[in-house]
């Protein structure tokens, strides 16, 4: 038969042509094509690439397949790869951003070439780990000339597949919906198929196809084979009215015209797949597969197969749909669980044995219960939430009184405690106890309930899991040592400090004798926040340090470790190092933190590396650089969907954007990171930080005073360690100028109890902090020389404000002056401009009247409106690196060069990385290539 044109497609025709043009022109784009089984997806698809390979562009097929769930990214990475060519996967429990990274860098590679079109046709069947890079990669490569073409089914009930499409319909894609086709379209696909227009009869009975083309071609292909159709007078017409227009009983008619051995051929393919070997069927069959030959060329000429390289597949899913469903449900099933036993014997791949183990049900051996297992494992790599599905999925195929079926539950509501499902995590939890345990089954789900209730948020829940759990009798050694290690880190995120060390019943000396890594190095951390937040801040610092050489040493990763943050050793070293005179040592852990996360895992950890480096920066007055870390926290924390990092990132542009002077985005960020937020508890001190913050910038001294003091302080020393050194004079500023004198001198206290062993930054934020508390000018002139030595520019600038303030307020004016300048200057250069007006104010009430405007870097537009960071990175893009080598050679993460290039984007009104070279060119006058 002719084939199939895209009659009644027109306009989808034109939305797909405009979009090869614009990646022609250097431009992304994103498609999303839905539409029902048999309604032109894949012809669309087809005609896409047909016409972006004719223009030039390089286009990558994803086709996905019904057992992809279980295999993480196999066919869009084939696609973007090759075979073989990506290169070794890191050993480690969380790949999905080394993938991705992966993938996005050899797209942004091929498209620095030539513009690249990716095409994905039945998007419902992809994997997990493939739908997050679908809904991820686009926004990510933007300014580069790719084309997205994406096909789904609607409705397809899978939560993944209905955030990609959401994903798409945010990122303003073109969306093509194929409704039913005219009764105009049905006529001309009858003239294209059959030589001749069809009669008034012959359209009655096309009208049963619903408007489906693929039912409608169908429809008159059966009209054909039986002889139905006669052309009368140039006119194609219908012999009888009796024929069946319905799919379903067209394919059966056909069947019925096959041989026997044919129709089994195709039964027990549709059992197998879209696509199917011949040696499976053959085993299956019990047959040598040239016993098949005769039955292969029926099918393929009654057009029900055709050849796909190695394989042959169904010419239409829906013809498969249609042999499948009318076995009945015990073939089916007895089918794939025959399939399961014949693909592992001949090592198929391990999501193709899965997906039939699935679909097999029934009772599960030890072997398949072994598969499965390792294929949770392997998934969770990639795609934890589906991985936690998939092990519920097994539990349930397992009789209630077997021991493993609690092992798979606990083991998915430890992988949903990972994703944005915390909250089902914890569902499951109560649901599983309820069911009634052995104590030790009970409290290793009792210790995932914890740490998932702590990942929320919720730490008095937590603590009510963990004690239950404690109070269990005859409990391993290594479960009860684990059980007070999170316990113990509960009462920190508290701040109970007392009541964590009281914790400590012998949990250090058993963890130094376990075997267990995790436990020895997380007993370290432990004992150094221990110390930290009781103000013994050179043994915190000495036993981060250890731990964190243990941890370097070791030959797994760190993820292996399963710690959460900041158990990180790494990262709890660079917040003591924060809050010492070490930021340059600070940065540097954490610059090689990220890497590690990046390159070797956990990927789950980056949101904290790039929060610890705003708050790095922040201390250091990098404002601009500051914000990029915390906004590159929101994108990477929004790919993984993390949720506990993100009170902190608010927080600090909260912060950030008062000093601006942009007080609507600070409120965003401050409505953003609310007291109840998941993770809230850990950072109470910075999300208070960040209203009191905007409240003084409001000229609401009182409320500011009142949102540091709201804040369970609990231990206070815990409770003002919990921020940097930098921040601590505006606390007792705040509280002075609210008139909470109280909170001013418990500040002071702890400051002067830190001072005996602590580091340099401390004794001059001391001599700060007095000289505020005491009206003591040669305090503040103490800590204004002492800053002046140091990297912390922010409060630097805040102590010249404060001495210029002190001189003017004991009419010492004229000497007020200096300070003042020093501090405009401090607060200009790195563009806070509310801090900075407020000075001009005080220099105009002594007499100074010309001084320069700060910058406005979050308002400004144009060139001279990039920050240093931006430049930097704007001409190595421009030089032709993608964003991965412009991270690696500023030693920066993907996701920080990202979001400068998004600023460089905004500011200068362009939207792709040609635009961006052209202006370069333009403002260098040079001829870059």
């Amino acid at each position: 038969m002719t084939h199939v044109h895209l009659r009644g497609r027109d306009g989808q025709l034109a939305v797909l042509r405009a979009s090869v043009e614009a990646v022609l022109h250097g431009a992304s784009a994103s498609v999303l094509i839905e539409g029902a089984p048999g309604t032109g997806k894949t012809e669309l698809l087809s005609w896409s690439g047909n016409l972006a390979r004719g223009r030039g562009v390089r286009v990558l097929w994803v086709r996905a397949d019904e057992f992809d769930r279980y295999a993480p990214l196999a066919a869009l990475d084939a696609a973007v790869h090759g075979a073989g060519s990506r290169g070794p996967v890191p050993e480690t429990d969380d790949q999905r951003l080394w993938l991705l990274d992966g993938i996005a860098n050899t797209l942004q590679t091929q498209a620095r070439r030539a513009p690249v079109a990716v095409l994905v046709d039945d998007a419902q069947w992809a994997d997990p780990a493939t739908l997050f890079a679908l809904r991820t990669l686009p926004d990510r490569l933007s300014d580069a000339p790719i084309l997205w073409v994406v096909a789904a089914r609607p409705g397809s009930g899978r939560g993944e597949v209905a955030r990609l499409v959401d994903a798409l319909h945010d990122a303003d894609a073109k969306v093509i919906t194929l409704a039913p086709l005219t009764a105009a379209a049905l006529r001309q696909i009858a003239a294209d198929a059959l030589g001749a227009p069809p009669t008034a009869a012959l359209l009655h009975l096309l009208h049963g196809s619903a408007g489906n083309p693929f039912l409608a071609t169908e429809l008159l292909r059966s009209l054909r084979d039986a002889d139905a159709i006669t052309v009368q007078d140039g006119m194609a017409t219908p012999v009888s009215r009796q024929i069946p227009a319905g799919f379903r009983r067209s394919v059966e008619a056909r069947l019925d015209r096959l041989p026997g051995d044919a129709v089994r051929l195709l039964q027990v393919g549709s059992v197998l797949g879209r696509e199917f070997d011949l040696v499976t069927v053959a085993r299956i069959l019990g047959k040598p597969v040239g016993a098949l030959l005769s039955a292969v060329d029926s099918a393929r000429t009654a057009e029900l197969l055709t050849p796909v390289g190695r394989r042959f597949a169904f010419r239409h899913d829906l013809i498969r749909q249609a042999v499948h469903d009318d076995l009945s449900l015990p073939v089916r099933s007895a089918l794939h669980q025959e399939a399961v036993g014949i693909l592992r014997d001949a090592g198929a791949h391990q999501a193709e044995v899965v997906w039939h183990m699935m679909l097999a049900g029934g009772s599960l051996d030890d072997r398949s219960l072994g598969t499965l297992r390792s294929a949770v494992r392997e998934l969770a790599r990639t795609a934890p939430a589906a991985a936690a599905d998939l092990a519920r999925e097994a539990a349930a195929l397992l009789p209630s009184s077997d021991s493993r079926r609690v092992e798979l539950l606990t083991e998915a509501a430890e992988l949903l405690g990972w994703t944005r499902r915390v909250h089902e995590a914890i569902e499951l939890v109560e649901a599983t106890i309820a069911d009634g345990l052995e104590p030790a089954q009970e409290a290793a789900l009792r210790l995932v309930g914890g740490e998932v209730h702590q990942a929320a948020g919720d730490d008095a829940a937590a603590m009510r899991h963990l004690q239950r759990a404690l109070d269990m009798p005859g409990l391993p050694d290594d479960l009860y040592v684990r059980l007070l290690k999170a316990k113990a880190t509960g009462h920190i995120y508290r701040g109970e400090i007392e009541a964590a060390e009281a914790t400590d019943t012998g949990l250090v000396e058993a963890a130094h004798r376990s075997d267990d890594p995790a436990i020895v190095v997380s007993a370290l951390v432990f004992r150094s926040q221990t110390a930290f937040y009781r103000g013994h801040l050179s043994q915190a610092l000495g036993l981060a340090e250890d731990a964190t050489r243990r941890t370097a040493s070791m030959s797994t990763s760190t993820d292996g470790l399963r710690l959460r943050p900041p158990r990180i050793p790494a990262l709890w070293l660079s917040i003591v190092l924060t809050s010492g005179d070490r930021l340059e040592d600070a940065e540097q852990v954490l610059r090689e933190g990220r890497r590690h996360a990046e390159e070797r895992g956990p990927g789950w950890s980056l949101p904290y590396w790039h929060a610890c480096r705003s708050v790095v920066l922040l201390e250091r007055g990098a404002l601009d650089d500051a914000a990029a870390e915390a906004e590159a926290c929101l994108s990477v924390a929004g790919e993984l969907e993390i949720i506990r990092a993100l009170p902190l990132a608010h927080a600090v542009l909260a912060c950030i954007e008062t000093a601006r002077g942009d007080l609507a985005r600070a409120r965003a960020h401050v409505r953003a990171a609310p007291a109840d937020a998941p993770g809230a508890t850990s950072y109470a001190t910075w999300t208070a930080l960040a209203r009191a913050r905007l409240f003084e910038a409001e000229g609401r001294t009182a409320e500011a005073a009142g949102a540091l003091a709201a804040v369970p302080q609990g231990d206070r020393t815990a409770w003002l360690l919990s921020v940097p050194p930098g921040q601590w004079p505006f606390i007792a500023r705040t509280a002075l100028q609210g008139g909470d004198r109280t909170t001013a001198e418990a500040v002071a206290a702890v400051v002067r109890s830190l001072t005996d062993s602590g580091p340099g930054i401390v004794h001059a934020v001391r001599h700060h902090i007095d000289g505020l508390l005491h009206d003591e000018g040669a305090d503040l002139l103490t800590a204004v020389n002492a800053y002046r030595e140091g990297p912390r520019q922010a409060v630097f600038a805040a102590a010249c404000e404060d001495l210029g303030a002190h001189l003017i307020a004991h009419g010492q004016g004229d000497s007020a002056v200096a300070p003042l300048e020093e501090a405009a200057r401090l607060l200009s250069a790195v563009g806070a401009a509310h801090d900075h007006e407020r000075i001009r104010h005080r220099l105009r009430d002594v007499g100074v009247r010309a001084f320069p405007v700060a910058r406005r870097t979050a308002d400004t537009t144009g060139w001279d409106a990039l920050t240093d960071s931006e430049l930097k990175v704007v001409h190595l893009v421009a030089d032709g690196l993608t964003n991965r080598a412009v991270a690696d050679r500023l030693y920066l993460s993907v996701h920080t060069v990202n979001t400068h290039l998004k600023h460089v984007f905004t500011k200068l009104g362009i939207n792709t990385r040609v635009e961006l070279t052209r202006l370069v060119m333009e403002h260098d006058g040079s001829d870059r290539p």
